[in-house]
């Protein structure tokens, strides 16, 4: 009976507020019992059921009593165990259409936000040179108490770990400090719950959420690039948050200097803590990886064996992204179980076959100039701008020489792409790289490294 009403319940709400806020917002409530006069809901989130709460409890609750269902309040919870009630705005239940009680209890398991990846914590992160320094900021910052930098920013193509490190911090204060308030979620998800409160007129709870937490967790930034209203918003959580001393973690694919459609203020916010590049991963930490990664395989694969030279295999050819390194491996172990076959170097190549050709990366000019750009602490502008300082110079002389010597661009080509020069200036270049290389060290290890770092 409770559930038919519920239907009728949920039509009309469908047609009053909309498809969009319907599918959004009630479609994803779980009717779970009705006891004595309270009916109770399973919600994914302690934030969805606030905000149901706040917005159609009173029309939820006023549904049931038009279809003659005696209910006196809601309760909407992300587990269906006891929990203790929390009266929103202060106020007590009471009966008709009163606005609904909501009740929430934190689980374990879940923040109220993006839900955390059990397998993302820090005794499964596999350290190494390339994200020595990202991994002791996010240590750091998980263990609590005042940290000299804030915002801690994480920035790295994809694959390379940013995520696993919001995650790990998310969890180890967590289990550090079971009361603390931490917040964890994409940037799209903070813009579509930044519109929802224009939509609804609630951008006082919006605030009140955002502003509440102790610890900020934004999981790529970049995607609020041009979306000046949303970029506002955060600029003032933002601000109120590092005013309180509340710890703010960022995650972008590159660093703030180079997010083009990010406002200068945001920019210059997020450059005022610590910016850690998460670098392409080396041999040596993808082998690691995979080794790591074997050994959880095997739990799940008993008696799947690999060839000697596999691993060493994979983490030579698949050098761009770590989810596909895994994946791939991944890949053999299941088809090792299915097939019945043991997993030899040519099973590899044939089984990983279109993995390994979309790993032959082939590297841009774009990436070069970024790359030389960020080593010799550069703006991109810098790199294709007429200036001729030997500290601006010298860095482009290189980046032509690595265009030249890692592409299959012609010369002309290249010399459009720094700043439209003419194709003597990028032979000049080659050929002044090359004679230094010969003299002066620095300048060797300098090109040695970018070479290695853009053939990674």
């Amino acid at each position: 009976m409770t559930k038919d009403t519920w239907g009728r319940v949920q039509n009309d709400l469908k047609a009053t507020i909309g498809k969009d806020a319907y599918k959004n917002w009630i479609d994803p409530l779980e009717l779970v019992e009705k006891s004595g006069n309270v009916i109770r809901f399973a919600v994914p989130t302690n934030f969805f059921g606030d905000w149901v709460s706040r917005n159609y409890g009173d029309r939820i609750l006023q549904g049931f009593l038009d279809d003659g269902l005696p209910v006196e309040r809601l309760d909407f919870s992300v587990s269906r165990g006891a929990v203790t009630p929390v009266k929103p705005n202060g106020s007590s239940p009471v009966k008709s259409a009163a606005r609904p009680v909501i009740k929430t209890a934190k689980p374990e398991a879940d923040l109220p936000g993006s839900p955390l990846d059990k397998r993302f914590t820090f005794d499964k992160f596999v350290v190494g040179k390339p994200n020595e320094l990202a991994h002791a900021a996010a240590r750091r910052v998980s263990e609590g108490g005042p940290v000299t930098f804030n915002p801690l920013f994480l920035y790295g193509g994809v694959g390379l770990g940013k995520t696993h490190l919001m995650h790990a911090i998310a969890w180890e204060i967590q289990n550090r400090q079971p009361e603390a308030k931490v917040l964890y979620l994409s940037a799209e998800q903070f813009m579509y719950r930044f519109v929802q409160s224009l939509r609804f007129k609630d951008m006082h709870g919006f605030k009140e959420m955002f502003r509440s937490v102790d610890v900020l967790m934004v999981d790529d930034v970049q995607f609020i690039a041009g979306k000046e209203s949303t970029q506002d918003e955060f600029f003032h959580t933002f601000n109120a948050l590092v005013d309180q001393s509340k710890q703010i973690v960022i995650s972008a694919d590159r660093a703030p200097g180079e997010i083009s459609g990010l406002e200068e203020r945001i920019k210059s916010r997020l450059q005022s803590g610590l910016v850690v590049d998460l670098h392409p991963t080396d041999y040596e930490l993808r082998l690691g990886i995979l080794q790591s990664k074997q050994a959880a395989q095997a739990q799940f694969y008993p008696g799947v064996e690999l060839a000697n030279g596999v691993l060493e295999f994979l983490a030579h050819r698949i050098s761009t992204n770590v989810r596909v390194l895994e994946g791939a491996l991944t890949r053999l172990f299941a088809f090792a179980s299915l097939v019945g076959r043991e997993v030899t170097l040519d099973v590899a190549q044939e089984c990983l076959a279109d993995i390994l050709r979309a790993s032959d990366r082939k590297v841009t000019i774009d990436e070069i100039i970024r790359k030389v750009a960020d080593h010799y602490n550069l703006r991109l502008s810098d790199m294709l701008s007429p200036r001729r300082a030997r500290s601006v110079a010298r860095p482009r002389q290189v980046a032509m020489f690595l265009s030249k010597m890692l592409t299959s661009k012609s010369l002309p080509e290249i010399g459009r792409r720094f700043g439209g020069r003419d194709h003597t200036t990028v032979i000049h270049a080659v050929r002044k790289i090359e004679e230094l290389k010969a003299i002066d060290n620095q300048i060797a290890e300098d090109v040695e490294l970018l070479r290695r770092m853009l053939e990674a």
